[in-house]
């Protein structure tokens, strides 16, 4: 990986940071966070989801933390930990490395913007809710919802069928006690609706737990409303997205992309877990993201987003 640097934190996290040419200390970039899946690392996520090359047309870094096999035989994220669900554990580590590439690079600590993939997309939508004062806005690409399991064998379940409904109910109210240093994060959710790995009901989980978060946090803003789904042909595949806004404002998107499997999509089919077909995901990523900024102003609980209106549609 041109332009990166390996480093390692407490308990073998390690990660990669990449910087777009010509960066210096007088910059200050946005940063974009990637929580790569199981039996992947931070380097083949990189190549794989191509994302350092839109980074540097897009003038922002890359960090990619890493799971360690020594936390993980499979290098998957252990969202499902109790000591994570509570913020800390491996939540916890991620948070502080966040924290910690924010104050030493140069790096614009309200445009942080956190993406993951499978288990780390699972990751993406805890530290979502447990450290939302982080970030700007959020992807999750064939991801779980925040509390959706509390063990191994409760995550497996979750991942093939969908979290009990005891555990969806559990996960809605805690995701509803707003602190006040706490956010409504703006999500899109990407799914393949072949996935056999991560069932794509996950992806409507994901979207109705963030959608009474964002009505539990801003009650003042009152409903979120879905848009009418639109299909669109993105190469040689379909996808349906779907559009929730409170206050006039996009908080939420879901794009299902019709035929893909567990699989990111528009990825580099050479490395595990991408396919070429279809939908350029890390375009659209990025695209979305990078239209928001965190607010620090005295009791805002949002992001602010820099145009008036994010894209109506795929590519808009």
């Amino acid at each position: 990986m041109s332009n990166a640097l390996g480093f390692r934190l407490r308990r073998d996290l390690g990660y990669r940071l990449y910087l777009p040419s010509g960066s210096s200390r007088r910059d200050t970039l946005p940063l974009i966070v990637m929580l790569h899946g199981c039996s992947q690392d931070a380097l083949s996520f990189a190549n794989g989801t191509r994302m350092n090359a839109l980074a540097e047309d897009s003038r922002c870094a890359v960090l990619y933390p890493e799971q360690s096999k020594h936390s993980n035989p499979l290098r998957c994220w252990n969202w499902f930990a109790p000591t994570a669900l509570e913020g800390e554990g491996e939540a916890g580590l991620i948070a502080r490395l966040i924290e910690q590439v924010t104050e030493r690079r140069p790096i614009d600590p309200r445009r942080v913007y956190l993406v993951g993939m499978s288990a780390g997309g699972a990751m993406s939508c805890l530290l979502a809710v447990r450290h939302s004062r982080l970030f700007a806005a959020c992807a999750v690409h064939s991801g779980v919802m925040y509390g959706a399991a509390s063990s191994p064998m409760q995550a497996l379940a979750a991942m093939r069928s969908g979290p009990s409904a005891a555990s969806i109910a559990e996960a809605r109210r805690v995701a509803c006690e707003a602190g006040e240093s706490e956010f409504m994060v703006p999500t899109l959710v990407i799914h393949g609706d072949r996935d056999t790995t991560v069932n794509p009901v996950n992806a409507d989980l994901i979207i109705e737990q963030l959608q009474a978060r964002a009505e539990c946090i801003d009650p003042g803003g009152g409903a979120v409303l879905a848009s009418d789904e639109y299909r669109i042909e993105s190469g040689e595949r379909t996808c349906q997205q779907r559009d929730h806004t409170q206050r006039g404002r996009i908080v939420l998107r879901k794009v299902l992309v019709e035929g893909l499997g567990h699989a990111w999509s528009g990825g580099d089919s050479r490395y595990a877990f991408n396919e070429a077909d279809g939908l350029d995901a890390s375009r659209l990523i990025v695209d979305f993201v990078m239209q928001y900024r965190r607010s620090y102003d005295i009791g805002s609980r949002e992001s602010t987003v820099d145009s008036a209106t994010l894209p109506a549609q795929i590519g808009g």
